[in-house]
C-alpha cells in the first residue's frame, strides 16, 4: 500500500475525530513531551523502524480470497485503534504508521508477507492473520527474528509463544462452556460435528468430542465431516445429518462457505424450529454474507457481539460505525483485533519501549477496562482473561444474547486431557 493510500485510508479521523476519540481507553497525552521523555535511543535499540516522529506496524489479513469475509472486519478495527491512539497523542510521543499486507487466504503468503514485514520492513509488531493455518504459517518467522504478533481470532488453544500475544479465546474459554451450556440449557446428548478441513476446525472437533464423550452426561458425537475452504456444496453433508438425527449441530466452518451451508440448510428445511445448531465460528462478520434470515434462532458461542450493552461497547459501535457506515457490521473477532493495537500501546508505555522483548516482560497484567467487551486482562501465558456469551441469530443479521459466564474465564491453552 502506497503512503497515499495510507493517509486516504485514515482522512475519516479528520471528519470525525470526536466520534473517534469517544471510544478511545486513555486520555491524551501531548506526543512532544513523551518524545523528549522517550528519545529514539532509548525506545529503540534492536533497529527496529522507529523514528523520532513515528513507529511503523504491519497489518497482515486476508483482504481477498475466501477468508476475506471474515477478516475485512479485523483490519478495519485495527485501523480505528491506531487512528485514535493516533489522535490521542500516539504511543512514546509518536505515531503509528501502517504498511498492510494481503495474506491472500493463502498460507504460503501469510508466511512471504510476514517475513517481508519482520525482515525488509523491521516493523515493531503485527496485528494479523485469522485462520489457524496462516498462524501457524508465520509462527516460526516471527519466533527466528523476534517479531511480535497480535493475534486476534479464538483458537484451538494448544500453543504459546514468546512473540505472540491472542486476545481471541482459546478452546477452554469458548468450546467448552459452550458445550456445557449445550447440554445444560438445550438438553443435547448426541452431537454432530463438522468444519472447514484445516488445523483449528479439526483440533477444536477433537477437544470437543473429547469433552462431550468424558464430560457431558450421557453424551455422544453421532457425525464428524470436513470440508476444503471455499466449498459450496454441502447437499452430501445435510442429508449424513438428516439420517443421524442430532439434537445439536456443531459447526466449525469458516470463510465463504458459511453462505452456502447455512443457505442449503435452510432450503432442506433445517432450521431453528427444528434443529439446535451452535457455532464457534460465525460472527455477525459471516451474517452480514450468510443472511440473518438464514441463522435465525442458531446459536452462537463467544466473548463478543456487537449488541452487548455496555457504555465501552456503545462508544466503540458508534465510532466503528461513524467511520465504516450505519450498515457496518461488528463481530467477535474485530472487537478481539481492536484490543491489539491498546494492548500493544499500554506495554509500549509501561516498558517505555518498543524493544521486543522489554513490551514482551511488561505485558503480563495489564488490564483493558474500556474493552468494549467489557474488561481484559493479559495473562502470563499471553491470552486473555474473558467471558464467554450465548447469542441468538436475530433476523436483522444481530444476535441476542442468552447466557453469560459468570466470572471471566482464565486462560488455559494447555487443558489436561483434551491433548
Amino acid at each position: 500500500m502506497s503512503e497515499h493510500d495510507q493517509n486516504d485510508a485514515l482522512s475519516p479521523l479528520r471528519r470525525k475525530l470526536m466520534m473517534g476519540l469517544a471510544a478511545a481507553p486513555v486520555l491524551a497525552v501531548p506526543g512532544m513531551a513523551w518524545a523528549q521523555q522517550f528519545p529514539t535511543a532509548k525506545v529503540n535499540t534492536t533497529k527496529l523502524a522507529v523514528t523520532d516522529t513515528e513507529v511503523t506496524v504491519g497489518q497482515l489479513h486476508s483482504a481477498t480470497g475466501t477468508m476475506a469475509i471474515s477478516e475485512t472486519g479485523s483490519i478495519q478495527a485495527e485501523r480505528l485503534a491506531i487512528e485514535q491512539i493516533n489522535a490521542a497523542g500516539g504511543i512514546l510521543g509518536r505515531q503509528i504508521k501502517i504498511i498492510q499486507e494481503d495474506g491472500a487466504s493463502d498460507w504460503p503468503t501469510f508466511a512471504e508477507k510476514s517475513k517481508k514485514l519482520l525482515e525488509n520492513d523491521h516493523v515493531a509488531a503485527v496485528f494479523g492473520c485469522w485462520t489457524s493455518a496462516s498462524r501457524k504459517a508465520v509462527l516460526p518467522i516471527f519466533e527466528r527474528d523476534n517479531g511480535l504478533l497480535y493475534y486476534p481470532t479464538f483458537y484451538e488453544g494448544l500453543e504459546q509463544s514468546k512473540n505472540v500475544f491472542y486476545t481471541g479465546q482459546e478452546a477452554t474459554q469458548q468450546i467448552l462452556w459452550g458445550l456445557n451450556w449445550a447440554q445444560q440449557t438445550k438438553k443435547a446428548k448426541s452431537f454432530f460435528l463438522v468444519g472447514s478441513d484445516y488445523i483449528w476446525p479439526r483440533t477444536s472437533s477433537k477437544i470437543a468430542r473429547k469433552h462431550i464423550e468424558q464430560h457431558l452426561t450421557g453424551a455422544k458425537v453421532v457425525g464428524e465431516e470436513y470440508y476444503p475452504l471455499g466449498t459450496t456444496n454441502f447437499n452430501s453433508l445435510i442429508n449424513k445429518i438428516k439420517i443421524a438425527k442430532p439434537d445439536c449441530i456443531y459447526a466449525i466452518i469458516v470463510g465463504g462457505s458459511n453462505v452456502a451451508f447455512y443457505k442449503q440448510l435452510k432450503a432442506a428445511g433445517i432450521t431453528a424450529d427444528k434443529q439446535f445448531l451452535l457455532t464457534i465460528s460465525v460472527t455477525e462478520d459471516e451474517v452480514l454474507g450468510i443472511g440473518g434470515e438464514n441463522v435465525a434462532g442458531f446459536y452462537s458461542a463467544m466473548k463478543y457481539f456487537e449488541s452487548l450493552d455496555n457504555d465501552n461497547n456503545k462508544k466503540f459501535v458508534a465510532a466503528f460505525k461513524a467511520k465504516y457506515g450505519p450498515k457496518s457490521v461488528i463481530g467477535d473477532v474485530t472487537q478481539a483485533a481492536y484490543l491489539g493495537p491498546w494492548l500493544w500501546k499500554a506495554a509500549c508505555e509501561k516498558a517505555g519501549s518498543f524493544d521486543v522483548d522489554k513490551v514482551v516482560a511488561a505485558s503480563a497484567g495489564i488490564e483493558l477496562k474500556t474493552a468494549p467487551e467489557g474488561y481484559v486482562k493479559i495473562h502470563p501465558n499471553h491470552h486473555l482473561w474473558s467471558r464467554t456469551r450465548i447469542g441468538e441469530a436475530q433476523a436483522d443479521g444481530q444476535f441476542k444474547v442468552v447466557a453469560e459466564s459468570p466470572d471471566l474465564i482464565e486462560p488455559n491453552p494447555f487443558p489436561k486431557g483434551y491433548q
